[in-house]
């Protein structure tokens, strides 16, 4: 089964999987190693690895050549942030063309105006439901490969209110979208009614620190959610192992006090697979 049918599988299916993301390459091949049936590139993520907050400064092209490197380092399906297509309709259409080169199994396109900002950010600001709704008929138009999944994710709920939200996201999806995408419902109760509200399968945003309630994943299954992203939660914690071996080194001159913490050199080069780079170098290179 090719990575576009195994998303679409996950999302058929009637259980939660839990997708965590990735904001590099190898975070994205770690997740593949410890079992996960996908990865999410979190474009908040990435902005943050290129040394940006998730205010809308990395460009279309920026985003593709991380779409490429993860999908080329791992099998498992990706799901891409296609942020707010970068434009109106007809900049979703090169948007779509784009992300599908990549090889990714699905990607989610967002209302905000630009530029956009992190879901949980305060000063959010959406467009017209209607211009949304031609933004989706576009992007569902332009893929070619059917099994490619389009996520409709409506920042409203900030700006609206949780009512209009819901109408915007089962607006999307009448429109052609596969899968709705409510950003940051602010309670327990709200992310519970979500699924009975809206008329497609639904993915629903987990990270602690942000406006919505942490929820365990037998709940969200319970409740009816398909799919679950966690976005940060690998990324919150490369930043915080980075800053205590850098404090190690500058206090005592090597890493020696927390190296039984550290990968092995062996380790970092069974994540890159590197045993396979060997072989193929010994199989094609002349003596």
């Amino acid at each position: 089964m090719n990575p576009r049918k195994a998303l679409r599988a996950l999302v058929e299916q009637p259980r939660y999987t839990i997708i965590p993301g990735a904001f590099d390459a190898l975070s994205a091949r770690l997740a593949q190693l410890a079992g996960f049936d996908a990865v999410y590139l979190t474009g908040g993520g990435y902005s943050r690895a290129c040394g940006f907050p998730d205010i809308g400064l990395l460009t279309l092209t920026e985003n593709l050549a991380f779409a490429n490197r993860c999908v080329e380092a791992v099998d498992i399906p990706v799901i891409a942030d296609a942020d707010n297509g970068y434009g109106n309709a007809t900049n979703v259409i090169r948007t779509v063309r784009e992300f599908e080169k990549t090889g990714v199994a699905g990607f989610h396109l967002e209302d905000q105006v630009s530029p956009k900002k992190c879901g949980h950010y305060e000063g959010k600001g959406v467009i017209k439901a209607e211009e949304m709704v031609g933004k989706i008929k576009a992007a569902v138009d332009t893929r070619r490969d059917g099994d490619m999944l389009v996520i409709a994710r409506t920042d409203a709920r900030a700006v609206e209110g949780f009512q209009a939200a819901v109408d915007r996201v089962n607006a999307y999806l009448e429109a052609g979208a596969d899968v709705g995408f409510v950003e940051a419902p602010e309670t327990a109760d709200e992310v519970a009614r979500l699924p009975r509200l809206v008329t497609k399968p639904l993915v629903i945003n987990m990270f602690h620190g942000g406006k919505t309630p942490s929820i365990p994943a037998r709940e969200l299954e319970r409740m009816g959610y398909r799919l679950g992203i966690y976005p940060s939660q690998s990324h919150r914690a490369a930043i915080r192992a980075v800053q205590e071996v850098l404090q190690v080194l500058k206090e005592d001159g090597d890493t020696t006090r927390i190296e039984d913490r550290l990968a092995s050199f062996k380790d970092r080069e069974r994540v890159v697979n590197a045993t396979w780079w060997s072989d193929r170098e010994r199989r094609y290179l002349a003596d």
